[in-house]
């Protein structure tokens, strides 16, 4: 089986990178079914374990109507949910601001000094 050099484009970064006759080789030999994905310097980046990168796309929420960003590409039939309707839907707590937090720490610090009986002195 003949190969020739062919040109394919890098799903990171979106360059254009040569397929080489002897890398195709390789792939037959090895019975691989898939072309490469990445270019060299993008391939190389993941070994090293670089951080990744997620694609943020805008789009409406399909529970409550709001404008919101999701880290993948939604794909049609399939709601897309903003984070609040997520967590609604999954059951669990959506994240207070920091006032309610505090708010709760002195109503648990009230509850332990009512359980705890301070000693009067004689």
């Amino acid at each position: 089986m003949e190969f020739t050099d062919r040109i394919l484009k890098c799903n990171d970064c979106g360059a254009e990178f040569i397929f080489t006759a002897g890398e195709q080789l390789f792939f037959h030999d090895k019975q691989f079914k898939n072309d490469p994905k990445h270019c060299k310097q993008c391939k190389a980046k993941r070994v090293r374990g670089g951080p990744r990168v997620r694609p943020e796309t805008r789009t409406t929420c399909s529970e409550c109507g709001s404008e919101t960003t999701v880290p993948f590409k939604p794909t049609q039939g399939r709601p897309v949910l903003c984070r609040s309707c997520f967590q609604k839907q999954q059951g669990t707590p959506i994240p207070a601001p920091q006032a309610a937090k505090a708010q709760q720490a002195a109503l648990e610090s009230a509850e332990v000094a009512e359980a705890e009986p301070i000693p009067e002195p004689s």
